[in-house]
């Protein structure tokens, strides 16, 4: 990520503070991950570590992608993917852990290409072309440093910058040559539970997300010091520590599981989130319980939210209410764009159906597409237009992006219902707990 070192960051952006609440559940859904804190908003005076995830034994190949020395105390693996916001974004904080614990890391990467990413699996087959001719670390850095520009003709052009023989390069992404290494790392993936990018595997314990430094260097700390602890019992520092410590962890983790769990956290303080008369909203304005979803156009855990949505409606009819808030994402550069194109629509009495098709072609974003669709769900193109270049709708949006940061809604998507506060496309379970406890306290 780069500077001359590492994996590199792209924005941000959600992480948004605390890469936070993720939500695994499997292929189909991959998880939530959360943003960076925005420039001038309020940060958390002292991150904590997020609580264990667990461990499993993740197997490291002779020819991985690796960085650091091969006798290290501590072995972090990546299963990432090069077209992930939040897979460039925890680049600078891998970079600060070589530089807080000189010599003692190693960083390998694994292949995690996810389906909803169109460049991800031809940036990873690149990449393999590069790692054939030795150079899979500085095609690594121009990828995430123009994540933005990942495509074919970029990936030639790269080649040349790092000085790989052009033929043999495409050659080798002609033929697919690392396919079945990509495919094999994201068997690996999926039996070891790395369904979201990027999860990191700190001597073999999970730990999923862009999270703050602060909280990989804890977790770090904690692994060192297991090491010493193995050292100390006489365990070498050999090319064979890393699978010690690994079996160290996931024996320590099966027995913490496999105690009595603690009891639930009492839900947060309700939030008061203020909501204008013409907000876009669904369902009965007097309903007992209101959803508040801030979200982005061009995010997809926003696009995998929506079935769960229409899930709450057909399930709960007149008792629950959803009303829109923007939260447009800087990295995403169409977020903004689509959402003026929404309220353009609003302003029309259709916010609704843009939303639809904002989401239902989220690839497809762009100027072209929303006079498109705004002729498809019958708008007045001259107003829309005008809408769109009026500076009021505009301000209207950072207003509800303001009311979002103020409130804690700096990840998308975040919900509040009736006040308490669900971040990620969570399960429909997950909204049922909320909602239920919601209606029965009517």
């Amino acid at each position: 990520m780069k500077k001359a070192s590492w994996f590199i960051a792209l924005v941000v952006g959600i992480g948004i503070g605390v890469f936070a609440t993720l939500m695994a559940t499997g292929s189909g859904s991959r998880p939530y991950a959360a943003q960076a804190p925005r420039p001038g908003t309020a940060q958390p005076a002292a991150p904590r570590p997020p609580p264990p995830a667990g461990a499993a034994r993740v197997a490291v190949r002779a020819d991985d992608p690796v960085k650091g020395p091969a006798a290290a105390k501590v072995t972090i693996v990546e299963f990432s993917e090069f077209q992930c916001p939040f897979c460039a974004r925890v680049g600078p904080t891998l970079k600060q852990l070589e530089e807080a614990f000189p010599g003692q890391l190693r960083f390998t990467w694994k292949h995690q290409p996810l389906a909803f990413h169109p460049n991800a699996m031809p940036a990873a087959l690149a990449s393999e072309a590069a790692r054939e001719q030795g150079k899979f670390w500085q095609f690594h850095d121009l990828a995430f440093q123009n994540q933005q520009a990942l495509s074919p003709d970029k990936y030639k052009e790269w080649a040349g910058q790092i000085g790989l023989d052009a033929g043999r390069f495409q050659a080798a992404i002609a033929k697919q040559s690392g396919k079945a290494r990509v495919d094999e790392d994201m068997a690996l993936a999926a039996q070891v539970g790395a369904t979201a990018t990027p999860t990191m595997f700190v001597n073999c314990r999970k730990v999923v997300g862009a999270i703050p430094f602060d909280s990989y260097r804890t977790i770090v700390e904690e692994e060192i010091k297991k090491a010493d602890a193995l050292l100390a019992r006489g365990a070498a520092l050999d090319g064979s520590f890393y699978g010690k410590a690994c079996d160290e962890n996931v024996k320590t983790m099966a027995a913490a599981a496999a105690e009595p769990a603690a009891a639930p956290a009492a839900p947060a303080a309700p939030v008061e989130v203020p909501l204008r008369p013409d907000d876009p909203a669904r369902g009965n304005a007097k309903a007992a319980v209101t959803i508040v979803e801030f979200s982005d156009f061009q995010c997809p855990f926003c696009s995998r939210a929506g079935p769960t949505l229409k899930q709450i409606e057909q399930t709960y009819g007149k008792d629950v209410r959803i009303v829109w808030k923007h939260q447009p994402l800087p990295f995403h550069p169409e977020a903004m764009p689509a959402a003026l194109a929404a309220e353009a629509a609003r302003q029309q009495g259709k916010f609704w159906e843009m939303h639809d098709k904002l989401f239902e072609n989220q690839r497809a974003l762009s100027a072209a597409s929303y006079e498109a669709w705004a002729r498809e769900i019958g708008l007045d193109l001259g107003k829309f237009k005008a809408a769109m270049a009026d500076p009021q709708l505009k301000e209207r949006v950072l207003a509800d992006q303001a009311l979002g940061n103020k409130v804690g809604a700096n990840g998308t998507p975040t919900f509040f219902v009736n006040g308490e506060k669900v971040v990620g496309a969570q399960p429909f379970e997950a909204f049922k707990a909320v909602i239920d406890r919601r209606l029965a306290k009517r």
